[in-house]
């Protein structure tokens, strides 16, 4: 995606000089290809005789005041922006994108529902007949446009953001600033609808720090819905500080998982941001979980046009190859349970699963101690993102939309929701990577002891694979309520393939080739300063796990050998000390000294507290510097933070893969091959178990 982008700008951004010299001529608000919305701030390099010109059009004037000015009237498509001075003259052609989209991210999901009256911004725009989208008023809108609405807000002492009434409010709060001074807390905010989706500029009035925060939120859905702003678009503490923030329904996951469109999205949000208020120092993302992802995603596509540093929370390196091994859970915990008497003991599981798995934690779907983190993290994850039968039923807004029913033909999985990437198929389905051909499941838990030869063979004869979406069925209890309490399959058995041996699933080969190549795979390619950030939850059998912020270093590793601009804290759980005050002001120091020292690079500029690091439950410093985190990446002795914090795996680590995952369809190699290299470590099998694992791996075993 970044290939993509640079290509793009050199074919239509670079600035043509006649023989007379050049004028300094920028587009600050955007890529010049990018632009939306009809307008662009536009800076220019001063002179006595300079003329502007849009499309032939003078426009001198708009710059009477200063060299930056916003230019509107563009057409959609090509414009010509002129600047002369004498015998002086500079041209760059723009192009102009619709506000509603889209720039780069392809065709648009229909149906789509709108959401723009439960936001406050009134009924949507009534925009066409087709009776593909929302019912208002009079007609349809497909694209949920509405207008632009600005307010002012206060926080009140009791910690309300309020309307702001014309006399100063008696429950006012103040709030102290970055340099100390102690003013009112009032906020002027912005909503609208950009690329389809809701957004918000909110600055604190008067006051703004010329540093801006980009909020980015996690969940998980499938896209089909405009969304809703978080509570994350006003961030108490950083509007307090004085930074804008800048949040959309578009860039929380928990809307859509399409992050080319989410950062297409991002990309159109700064670019209303920068039109309003100018470039800022610098742009920090925050956001976890999904929030963390995308910081990864936009940081590597997009550098600094969306951020210029991250604070990434409970984070992994991506989104789509995590559907790897969060697809075998299921398979593996229906076998685990079709063998209660060796499975009994729940902290044993982790053998097969690689994540955390406790006797003790409460098992969300029985009510009994024993849980694992496939089973409290992830249950429910498998229908949600690989079956294009089951939806959540519960969202009112379909029942709104017209005609009936028009929700029963949107195929409900993560595969679809990206279709644009992963291609679609010749049965009409979207294209999926899954695939689990020649990986050996518990083959750590064969080599370490743990389970003998005879459950391994078992295990993986038996273990399956997921069906493809065009014979998938409806789910049952407890993902449909009304198949409770008869009807329980919370391993979606009806669809897997099941049999002795089952069949295994390969993945589409071109939906794998789409996906490396889409900017939606973290491949490390990033140099912005990151403080990844998480809460230690393993006990809890949380779904973010704590090995993720280092399959990211391994992949920034893996790139160009250089994870220097990456640091990780942890802070210990359950309690909820935030760290993210101290890591916006770590983040502060280090790019003013970037700033102030730009040749150093991102590397070169730190601060003394831009280091790896972990912490108490009351956030006090156990330990920090390059040390800490040994024996992760590693073969040295394990850092006091490694030492205090242990980490777990995943299925496809256990089953030989690497820390960094995101292989979806292994190298294989034949059974005799493995056999001979004591891939099984002091097993040797018997002719018949050789026999057996053929007959398993009919084309080869996982060399990874």
């Amino acid at each position: 995606m970044r290939t993509i982008i640079l290509v793009s700008t050199l074919l239509f951004g670079l600035p043509t000089a006649s023989h007379g010299g050049s004028v300094g001529l920028e587009v600050l608000s955007s890529a010049p290809d990018q632009v939306t919305g009809g307008d662009a701030l536009i800076s220019v390099e001063r002179g006595p005789r300079l003329k502007v010109t849009r499309n032939g059009e003078d426009v001198t004037a708009l710059f009477a005041d200063s060299g930056t000015a916003l230019v509107d009237g563009l057409r959609v498509g090509e414009n010509t922006i002129t600047a002369t001075n004498g015998r002086a003259r500079t041209s760059l052609r723009l192009v102009n994108h619709p506000i509603g989209g889209p720039v780069f991210s392809g065709p648009q999901q229909y149906p789509f529902v709108c959401k723009t009256e439960r936001s406050g911004l009134g009924p949507p725009v009534v925009d066409n007949q087709d009776g593909q989208g929302y019912r208002v008023e009079g007609g349809w809108s497909r694209d949920c446009f509405a207008p632009r609405v600005t307010d002012r807000l206060y926080r009140s002492t009791g910690g309300q953001f309020k309307p702001m009434p014309d006399a100063r409010p008696d429950d006012m709060s103040q709030t102290t600033l970055l340099d100390g001074t102690t003013v009112d807390f009032v906020v002027t905010r912005e909503r609208g609808v950009i690329n389809r989706f809701i957004y918000s500029l909110a600055v604190l009035e008067g006051h703004w720090n010329k540093r801006a925060i980009y909020r980015f939120d996690g969940g998980v859905a499938i896209g089909h819905d405009q969304g809703t702003l978080g509570g994350s678009a006003l961030d108490p503490y950083g509007l307090g500080k004085g930074y804008a923030i800048l949040h959309s329904s578009g860039t929380r996951t928990s809307t859509h998982y399409n992050l080319i469109l989410g950062g297409e999205t991002a990309l159109m949000v700064k670019e209303r941001f920068v039109e309003l208020y100018g470039r800022p120092l610098y742009t920090v993302g925050v956001g976890g979980s999904g929030g963390g992802i995308q910081q990864y995603i936009y940081g590597q596509n997009h550098g600094s046009r969306i951020i210029d540093a991250a604070i990434p929370q409970y984070s992994y390196p991506d989104m789509v190859t995590q559907t790897i091994h969060v697809g075998d859970c299921e398979l593996l915990e229906r076998y685990m349970d079709q063998h209660p008497d060796r499975w009994a003991r729940w902290d044993e599981r982790t053998a097969l699963i690689g994540l955390n798995a406790s006797d003790t934690v409460a098992n969300p779907y029985t009510g009994r101690p024993g849980s694992t983190e496939c089973v409290k993290g992830w249950r429910g994850l498998t229908p949600l993102s690989m079956n294009p039968k089951w939806t959540d039923d519960n969202d009112p807004e379909w029942a709104r939309m017209d005609p009936p029913g028009v929700k029963d033909t949107v195929h409900w999985t993560h595969w679809e929701d990206v279709k644009n990437v992963y291609g679609v198929g010749p049965d009409g389905y979207a294209r999926s990577t899954w695939d689990n051909v020649g990986v050996q499941y518990g083959l750590g838990a064969l080599t370490d002891g743990v389970i003998t030869p005879a459950e391994f063979l078992d295990l993986n004869a038996t273990v399956g694979s997921w069906k493809e979406a065009r014979d998938m069925v409806q789910e049952g209890c407890p993902f449909v309520p009304s198949a409770c309490p008869a009807d329980f399959d919370p391993w979606s058995a009806r669809n897997a393939h099941q049999g002795d041996p089952a069949p295994r699933r390969t993945g589409d080969p071109a939906a794998i080739r789409n996906v490396q190549r889409s900017g939606l795979v973290f491949r490390g390619d990033i140099d912005i300063p990151i403080i990844d950030w998480r809460h230690y939850l393993e006990e809890e059998l949380d779904m973010h796990n704590s090995h993720q912020s280092f399959a990211s270093r391994q992949r920034m590793l893996n790139h160009d050998r250089d994870a220097r601009n990456q640091v990780i804290w942890f802070t210990n759980g359950p309690a909820r000390f935030d760290q993210t005050p101290e890591a916006l002001q770590v983040i502060d120091e280090w790019m003013a000294s970037i700033r102030a020292n730009p040749r150093r690079g991102v590397a070169g500029n730190k601060p003394a507290l831009a280091v790896d690091r972990c912490f108490t439950t009351e956030g006090a410093q156990i330990a920090a510097g390059p040390d800490v985190w040994n024996g992760i990446l590693d073969r040295r002795s394990p850092g006091a933070c490694t030492q205090a914090f242990p980490l777990y795996s995943t299925s496809r680590i256990v089953a030989g893969g690497p820390i960094e995952g995101g292989v979806y369809a292994c190298k294989r190699q034949p059974v005799e091959r493995a056999v001979a290299r004591g891939l099984y470590g002091s097993w040797r099998p018997s002719a018949a178990e050789r026999a057996r694992l053929k007959q398993i791996f009919p084309t080869g075993v996982c060399d990874y």
